[in-house]
């Protein structure tokens, strides 16, 4: 079976996009995002070798979620100008490549990410997802691994794999129970909110102990610390709801596994309109078939 890379679309370019420095065209469009894209994409090709990259993009939200917690996100700052305005190109560059980009309305990426995982997974491919987002941390097994990226302290230190052990290690749980895990600390990044003062040596600690968050709220009475005795138990509705939102929806259809090639003429001329010289010489080499375009 051959190995496929899926991109958590918005999380590689906000990377991207904080990474460069801010080039323009020369009518001041915005164009450091569409750079790093375009090459981060290519050294991940390069480095991995993958059958193709599938990239998942957002579109306007996750209303199963929303339905559940109004506030899910509500904090996130609005996306810088400069970026929203490289979106839209980012789409036609990653299909210009030969990616498949995949955008379903009122579906979260993430869950449309994770289904397609682990339906490749199942058919017996190697799955890389290229994602820093821990919520890709639950469907981490013998097939599906994380790319997380560069550490923006320590960029040398390059793009790292993240197995199962290296789930356990870093979570103190294994895969299995980083939903659990999250729904008990919250995550701030989406604006869940846990039980006050449970840090994640306590969550899995817990989780080690009893087994699952049913568990842990069915034996609320035994916890230690004590503190967190009556805690656990008048919240047991939210840390249910948080299980819902923190758990991947892995029931969403999925794409067939098949390799689409890259559109080489129309990749140079969105390159050139871009004036991305420094791109658009390196596309030029690497699809060296361009000449016939």
């Amino acid at each position: 079976m051959s190995k496929w890379l899926l991109v958590d679309g918005f999380n590689l370019i906000y990377r991207c996009y904080f990474a460069m420095p801010e080039l323009t065209r020369a009518d001041g469009f915005p164009t450091g995002a569409l750079h790093g894209w375009v090459k981060s994409l290519w050294k991940l090709a390069d480095q991995e070798k993958p059958e193709a990259i599938l990239v998942f993009f957002d579109l306007d939200g996750a209303q199963d979620r929303l339905a559940l917690h109004p506030d899910y996100k509500a904090h996130r700052e609005e996306m810088p100008e400069a970026l929203q305005k490289q979106i839209e190109p980012v789409k036609l560059l990653t299909r210009a490549m030969g990616l498949v980009g995949i955008e379903q309305s009122g579906v979260e990426s993430d869950d449309l990410l994770a289904a397609q995982a682990v339906a490749f997974a199942h058919a017996g491919h190697e799955v890389l997802i290229v994602s820093s987002d821990k919520d890709f941390a639950q469907i981490v097994g013998e097939k599906i691994k994380m790319m997380l990226p560069p550490p923006t302290a320590n960029p040398k230190l390059g793009w790292r794999l993240l197995d199962a052990p290296g789930v356990t290690e870093k979570f103190g749980v294994p895969p299995a129970q980083i939903a659990e895990y999250l729904a008990l600390v919250g995550d701030t990044s989406d604006n869940i909110p846990g039980i006050n003062g449970v840090g994640p040596k306590t969550a899995a600690k817990w989780l080690a102990e009893w087994g699952s968050l049913e568990a842990i709220i069915a034996h609320a009475a035994e916890l230690k610390p004590e503190r967190f005795r009556e805690a656990v138990a008048a919240e047991a509705e939210k840390l249910r709801r948080n299980l819902k939102l923190t758990t991947l929806n892995l029931s969403l259809p999925t794409v067939a596994a098949e390799k689409t090639a890259p559109q080489v003429g129309e990749l140079l001329r969105l390159l050139d309109s871009f004036e991305m010289r420094s791109t658009l010489a390196e596309a030029r080499a690497r699809y060296h078939q361009a000449e016939l375009f």
